[in-house]
């Protein structure tokens, strides 16, 4: 539902604010900080800083103070994600209001923290994850590397694809991933041997941060589908391909996956993301339409996202020599071949259950041309083709040392653009 929160032409009257690239009073998302001796706690990002919501309960009302009350002392947003969403829609109204209305600044002040001074931790505990493979250019690149006859499998336009990940090793964003190793066999050798992954790589993603509770056995319909995503975050699906190319048949990705997921921090809520839902792009000619399970006039309509994503790189060197991160790759999440809902919808259809706290990947988002390729496999094409650096380095595959950066977008023409935060970690070297 758009509302007056969404008004492009509405200040705050927090320094900076309005300018911000990510973090303007439109957007407000939702994140879990601490400050050096404190413990984490509930706050949202406006411009270059936090506002601690515990510090303004006593000014808030009705649903937004019952919003903020289910959550005095917690360190995970999963409590407020468990109530029906119009307690965010009126907790996102009401801190709208103090940040535009000076009459509230006084005392709003001593609750606001300068980002830079925060430590951001995972927004949700992660009650379970599932990655898509939603990404149907990235799924026709990377299949025609491995299948130049038949990149894509028959089940692909018919099925939101997708595999069960590791919760426990997903962590936030500013951390280090630790080079994994696992069996790897050499394309003239039949024996495997154990060793370290030289062909690490990165997946451009989006994550769905799950609201509210399906019971066990009970589908959820795709026309209700759409309402149980919470809240949007970025995030990086690490892969080891060598270990995958391996491994992965019959049964698909293991150890190639479930040494690391990195998410952004903040979760940018159903509500801010109402102006930037706009309609999926048609399927091409001779591709079947969706199952009646999977298929509705509306989530069609405006079930896609006006979300563009950015993918650059830094090495150490260039780190050292004060570069700046080079941009890869540029993608938008309506290269996305199915839509948020139809996952959800596939996902219960065997009466899976979902709740808050589970968090789903659409898998890798790539473009049909190469600037908005989604990882290196796709790049380099499958490590034969050297992608050069400004500091003169080349890449195939991720190499220790190197940072990768994403950082996404939401923007459409009348709207304040709002902004997804970063999502970065660097590759440590394996123990």
């Amino acid at each position: 539902m758009i509302d007056h929160t969404h008004d492009a032409a509405v200040s705050s009257w927090v320094a900076g604010a309005d300018d911000h690239a990510d973090f303007p009073v439109q957007n407000l998302p939702l994140g879990v900080f601490s400050t050096s001796g404190s413990a984490p706690r509930i706050g949202t990002a406006i411009g270059d800083h936090v506002l601690d919501l515990s510090g303004v309960a006593e000014l808030l009302r009705g649903k937004a103070a019952a919003a903020v009350a289910a959550i005095e002392g917690a360190q995970t947003l999963n409590a407020l994600f468990a109530l029906e969403h119009v307690a965010r829609r009126d907790l996102r109204r009401a801190v709208f209001a103090l940040l535009t209305n000076e009459v509230h600044a006084a005392h709003c002040q001593a609750a606001l923290v300068p980002a830079a001074q925060c430590t951001m931790h995972l927004p949700l505990a992660v009650r379970d994850y599932t990655d898509f493979y939603a990404g149907i250019h990235h799924a026709r690149n990377v299949g025609s590397l491995l299948r130049p006859d038949n990149p894509l499998l028959p089940n692909y336009r018919y099925i939101p694809v997708g595999y069960h990940g590791r919760a426990s090793s997903i962590r936030v964003s500013g951390g280090e991933v630790r080079r994994p190793s696992g069996q790897l066999r050499a394309p003239d050798s039949e024996v495997p041997v154990v060793g370290q992954s030289r062909r690490l790589d990165y997946e451009v993603e989006l994550g769905f941060w799950i609201g509210g509770r399906s019971d066990l056995g009970e589908p959820v319909p795709i026309d209700r589908a759409g309402s149980r995503i919470a809240g949007l975050c970025l995030l990086n699906d690490w892969s080891a391909r060598d270990i995958q190319a391996w491994e992965y048949q019959p049964l698909g990705p293991f150890l190639a996956k479930n040494f690391g997921t990195t998410v952004s921090p903040w979760v940018v809520t159903a509500e801010a993301l109402a102006p930037f839902r706009v309609a999926q792009p048609e399927r091409p000619d001779g591709d079947p339409a969706p199952l009646p399970y999977l298929d509705d006039e509306r989530d069609q309509q405006e079930g896609a996202l006006a979300v563009r994503i950015d993918v650059s790189l830094r090495t150490q060197s260039m780190r050292n020599a004060v570069m700046e991160p080079m941009r890869l790759g540029r993608t938008a999440a309506t290269n996305l071949y199915w839509t948020p809902a139809q996952m959800v919808a596939h996902h219960t259809v065997n009466g899976c259950d979902l709740a808050a706290g589970d968090l789903l990947g659409s898998g890798t988002i790539s473009g049909a041309e190469s600037d908005a390729y989604g990882s290196l496999m796709e790049m380099s094409r499958g490590g034969t083709q050297s992608i050069t650096l400004p500091s003169g380095e080349t890449r195939t595959f991720l190499e220790d040392g190197d940072e990768v950066v994403l950082s996404g977008t939401a923007t459409k023409e009348g709207f304040r653009s709002i902004g997804l935060g970063e999502c970065r970690a660097t590759i440590a070297p394996a123990r």
